[in-house]
């Protein structure tokens, strides 16, 4: 039987990789979550979205330029069944269109590689 990963899951082992790799990528230290998608409290959440949360914001950016980029963006799903949302995919356009990097990730291995990727653009 196959263990379900979470999302979550997949997040905290990326991050857990980035801390790891701070030597050989600083710019690792700028990468950051966007706290779209976590459960609140109603009030905590009507709050969030008059702070300015927006749904359909990519899950992690690293405000980082490389290559004629602005930074990356990243859109984490858990596995390919699970897709991006109408609103997901047009976040992932726009960012497109002002310049970033802007990219879907299927598990683990496929977000570090986009990372990795997008560090070694201009080298």
């Amino acid at each position: 039987m196959k263990l379900k990963v979470t999302e979550s899951q997949i997040q905290i082992m990326i991050f857990d990789w980035a801390s790891m790799m701070i030597n050989k990528y600083p710019e690792l230290k700028l990468m950051h979550h966007i706290p779209n998608g976590t459960y609140k409290s109603i009030t905590g959440a009507v709050r969030a979205k008059a702070e300015g949360l927006k749904s359909g914001v990519p899950d992690i950016c690293l405000p980082v330029p490389k290559s004629g980029f602005h930074g990356l963006y990243i859109e984490l799903k858990a596995s390919k069944k699970n897709k991006p949302s109408e609103n997901q995919e047009w976040w992932l356009e726009k960012l497109k269109d002002q310049g970033y990097k802007a990219e879907v990730a299927y598990g683990f291995d496929e977000a570090i590689n986009t990372i990795k990727s997008y560090l070694e653009l201009n080298k």
